[in-house]
């Protein structure tokens, strides 16, 4: 594809050149986002080797006149039969917004121990706002998004750095969750704090559609932020949870709690693997798409396996004892037995 033939197949009002120092020439593309991908590829494939290129990706708010003529759906960029993933936005602009989240720096740990802090203090003093604020920054959105993404392009360097973020920050929140458990001796009674000690289906569905809603909001280039707290509802109250119970001695609560942050690992990495699939996005070249789907049959192979054995866990032989507030409450609930007659 030449520029010619695009600024033929797309009109003269979407593609503008301009000269440059140095036998050097700009072009300027106005495209609609969902066919970015499939231009900057052919873009590569036919310009890469050309000393001097560069392709650079713009987000346009608005175009004055509006452009209200659709491109011929003959044309050769339009060619493409539409699919589940037509909305979203292209897998360089992915590898941009994502990719950043894993850097591991004094902002992203800071992130990491308030919103540690902040969620360990709704959860004693079992206030749901408090919780619900504490996940708004949402630190662990990012690199669990990126272990899936890398899983699906088979990008080994993405891979260990969301590894290496995700070590780190939930590193981070339970020493500061067993410190607080230590100096504060919470009650396990308390009932937001019960509640992650115990883990049913219910909680594998939330994980399941905490990733799934996650990936989507990156997938679709929508802001992040709230979708974020769906993830972070999966993964930081659990991680606190496990450190309080753990630093209080409370060793049965915290391996329970344990089991449930496990469980939301697991169904938010499927989940947004399977997502990334669906949508479309896949490597570039047909070698790396090879590789990278060996990885990610091998992936979902095993978060397949270990969602299965929880999910025949909590059926088959349920060893999970209800939340201790669940219990109180049950027994405040039965019928007293009845009197002794005396004598």
């Amino acid at each position: 594809m030449t520029l010619a033939e695009l600024r033929g197949s797309l009109g003269s009002d979407r593609v503008w050149t301009h000269p440059l120092d140095l036998d050097l020439r700009s072009a300027a593309i106005l495209i609609d986002a969902e066919k970015v991908e499939e231009l900057t590829d052919k873009l590569t494939a036919n310009f890469g080797s050309t000393p001097g290129f560069r392709i650079v990706v713009l987000a346009v708010e608005a175009t004055l006149p509006r452009i209200i003529d659709e491109p011929d759906p003959k044309a050769e960029i339009d060619s493409k039969p539409k699919t589940i993933g037509a909305t979203r936005i292209s897998r360089d602009e992915l590898l941009e917004d994502i990719d950043a989240t894993t850097k591991v720096n004094t902002v992203y740990l800071a992130m990491v121990g308030l919103s540690a802090l902040v969620a360990a203090i709704g959860l004693i003093r079992d206030q749901v706002a408090v919780v619900i604020g504490a996940m708004v920054i949402a630190p662990l959105l990012g690199p669990n998004v990126a272990l899936s993404l890398s899983t699906i392009l088979g990008d080994t360097s993405m891979l260990r750095r969301a590894l290496r973020a995700n070590a780190l920050g939930v590193g981070l929140a339970l020493a500061l969750a067993l410190v607080m458990g230590l100096l504060l001796n919470p009650d396990p009674s308390t009932p937001e704090l019960a509640a992650r000690s115990h883990v049913g289906l219910s909680d594998l569905v939330l994980a399941l559609a905490s990733g799934a809603a996650g990936t989507l909001a990156f997938t679709s280039g929508a802001p992040s932020t709230l979708v974020g707290v769906m993830v972070a509802v999966a993964l930081m109250p659990p991680t606190m949870a496990v450190g309080l119970h753990a630093g209080a001695g409370h060793l049965r609560e915290a391996g329970q709690a344990a089991t449930l942050l496990l469980a939301n690992v697991i169904c938010v990495n499927l989940a947004g693997t399977l997502t990334f699939a669906l949508m479309g996005v896949r490597p570039r070249t047909w070698w790396e798409a090879n590789r990278a789907s060996v990885a990610t049959k091998r992936a979902v192979a095993i978060w397949l396996v270990l969602l299965v054995g929880l999910v025949l866990l909590l059926v088959i032989s349920p060893f999970h004892e209800p939340p201790v507030a669940e219990t109180l409450a049950d027994e405040i609930d039965s019928p007293s037995a009845e009197p002794t007659p005396t004598p």
